[in-house]
């Protein structure tokens, strides 16, 4: 069976189902396991993703507002060499193919794959979507042990957080310029991992712009950021534009530096497997003394606070330094 995924979280499906052979396409994103970066490039994106956040946030408005495609598709590869099983995403538009964009392409070459759209809303949605891929590559007792390795990675936090105690309110951004609160998983992984999310967003329900007084009043004391597609270091880089937000300097977050740039792209944008580490790093940074696993190494960069009788919070420029962890 030849197969190309569309999505990197189904890439890590693929790979942790033993199906290294058998993927003879990927996207430009898929990048984990590490062997990923071995296998052709079948898509790359119209979006110009070394620009901001802001910017970014215009190339996709943009072009959707002339109805122009985010991906492009390599027919001529398609045509040569079709898959038998191409694995996509019916969820976000902007984060990878949709199966109606594909469907052109697949008319014009001649293809005949089975198409297999995932549209996970919550945990339990990812762990479901494992279960149809294993059945789509006869790969069901494969699947199944990972659906249970990855439940009881996510009982383990539950339980180690338990049901009493402070739950901090959180405040979880999916995007940065403009601000937007996390959506689908996010808020169950919040949850989960010990944090009030303050009802932003309903667990299972997308991320979408809020007004920013929303987001303010909840009055997050801890703030993490979170942007798809970027790592902590970029999210870091850009978290200067926040400074710019009506009462940011004012919220206890910021005031306690409890503000952390965390890895995204690698442990909450994906839909898969390692959502179960995000959940870990979520459970450390709000309730450290309650989870005994640290965090892999440059997943979370935490605010630098001012030093005592040094300037004033509202005239201070953010820095983050790396937390202490262990290597990914």
């Amino acid at each position: 069976m030849k197969i190309w995924s569309l999505l990197p979280s189904a890439t890590e499906v693929l790979f942790a189902l033993g199906l290294d052979e058998e993927i003879t396409g990927v996207t430009h994103e898929c990048d984990y396991p590490p062997q990923a970066n071995s296998k052709p490039r079948v898509t790359h994106s119209e979006i110009d993703s070394s620009r901001s956040s802001g910017e970014i946030d215009l190339q996709v408005t943009g072009r959707f507002r002339v109805g122009a495609q985010i991906y492009g598709i390599d027919e001529q590869r398609l045509h040569a060499d079709p898959p038998d099983l191409i694995v996509t995403q019916d969820l976000c538009p902007v984060c990878a193919v949709s199966p109606s964009d594909f469907a052109r392409h697949m008319e014009s070459t001649g293809c005949r794959a089975e198409v297999l759209s995932l549209n996970p809303n919550r945990l339990g949605d990812i762990l479901d979507d494992v279960r149809r891929i294993g059945a789509a590559t006869s790969r069901t007792v494969e699947a199944e042990a990972l659906v249970r390795e990855l439940s009881g990675g996510i009982d383990g936090v539950r339980e180690s957080i338990g049901g009493d105690g402070e739950r901090p309110r959180v405040l979880c951004l999916e995007w940065l310029d403009p601000p937007m609160p996390g959506g689908h998983w996010v808020p169950e992984m919040i949850r989960i991992a010990g944090g009030d999310d303050g009802a932003l967003i309903a667990p299972g329900e997308p991320s979408r712009k809020l007004p920013w007084e929303a987001m303010r009043r909840t009055e997050p004391a801890v703030i993490a950021l979170m942007p798809c597609g970027f790592g902590a270091e970029r999210a870091a880089s850009e978290a200067e534009v926040l400074w710019e937000l009506d009462a940011w300097a004012t919220l206890p977050a910021v005031r306690k530096g409890r503000v952390y740039a965390l890895d995204g792209n690698s442990f909450f944008s994906r839909p898969g497997p390692r959502l179960v580490d995000g959940l870990e790093i979520l459970a450390h940074t709000f309730h450290p003394d309650r989870i005994a696993k640290v965090p892999p190494v440059g997943s979370i960069l935490k605010l630098v606070t001012p030093p005592a009788g040094g300037s004033s919070v509202e005239n201070w420029t953010m820095r983050f330094e790396p937390l202490i962890g262990v290597p990914s």
